[in-house]
């Protein structure tokens, strides 16, 4: 059985552990047999003058890649640059300029500027906010249930074009890929921040489905912060 070359790399750098965004890089690390070191960065400090030294957002997560001495920020352009590096077999990607390739591309981008800041707000506007704003509430509560609504479609209509896909369906290609994992973590926070009448999985059978296949796998798991099955 041949030894995947990552593993002979120098640890990675993750700037972030838990939260929606960190466990995303986590995850890709994890699958693609990348050594990291994860660096808890508490949000009271990501503006401080050490951490904007590495990302001038003060955001998470970062990553310094002693591999390349490249210092990136942005789960988007980390998750791009890590499949770009180290993912030469396309365990988790697809052939450049291939159909999949753009597809996949796609759901990350919609991931990123329409998951993430969307379900963000909504917990914000929940939980966080120095009053209560049921308007503002109402609107990203709405746009969380718009935005899992298009992802039942989608892998409704790939569970029809992929019909004999083992544990499909997946958003690209009828098999699991980076498209996918960018996902998981957000959906799976927004169960615990909304309410059963503001957000309800089970009327996204599609949805539900495929966060469990991707909970059932071990590199998810690690990536979220846990070793086991999450319930």
């Amino acid at each position: 059985m041949a030894t995947n070359p990552n593993t002979a790399l120098k640890p990675i750098t993750l700037y972030g552990v838990g939260g929606p965004n960190p466990p995303k890089i986590a995850i890709l690390l994890n699958e693609l047999s990348i050594p990291y070191t994860a660096i808890p960065i508490p949000l009271s400090d990501v503006k401080s003058p050490s951490y904007t030294a590495i990302n001038p957002n003060g955001r998470l997560p970062a990553i310094h890649d002693p591999n390349t001495n490249l210092t990136l920020w942005e789960s988007g352009a980390i998750i791009l640059y890590l499949l770009s590096t180290y993912d030469p077999t396309h365990l988790l990607s697809f052939p450049p300029s291939t159909p999949e390739s753009h597809l996949a591309t796609q759901y990350l981008f919609f991931q990123v500027s329409g998951q993430g800041p969307y379900y963000g707000q909504a917990a914000w506007f929940k939980n966080f906010h120095h009053e209560q704003l049921p308007s503002a509430t109402e609107r990203y509560v709405n746009e969380v249930n718009r935005v899992t609504g298009v992802l039942e479609r989608v892998l409704a209509e790939e569970k029809r074009k992929f019909p004999g896909v083992e544990g499909g369906p997946w958003l690209v290609g009828g098999r699991y890929s980076f498209a996918d994992l960018a996902f998981v973590s957000w959906q799976t926070i927004v169960e615990k921040v909304l309410s059963k009448g503001e957000y309800d999985s089970e009327e996204y059978p599609e949805v539900k489905g495929w966060i469990g296949r991707m909970l059932e796998r071990e590199a998810v798991r690690e990536g979220l912060g846990s070793g086991k099955k999450l319930e």
